[in-house]
């Protein structure tokens, strides 16, 4: 998803690939049974990414 905006807006998506203390961060709310989300934006858009457990109402 990330390679389909322009540059500048998927910088934050970029950096979130190599981001292993925000990788720790979603590990810890996905095994603690919370949804996980991630929330990129361009000029006319919100794009919103979320993970739930299995078993867990998104």
């Amino acid at each position: 998803m990330v390679d389909q905006l322009d540059t500048a807006y998927a910088q934050p998506g970029h950096y979130w690939l190599t981001d292993e203390t925000e990788h720790e961060r979603a590990l810890a709310h996905l095994t603690s049974g919370s949804a996980y989300q991630l929330t990129l934006y361009d000029d006319s858009a919100r794009y919103v990414l979320t993970a739930s457990p299995t078993g867990v109402p998104s």
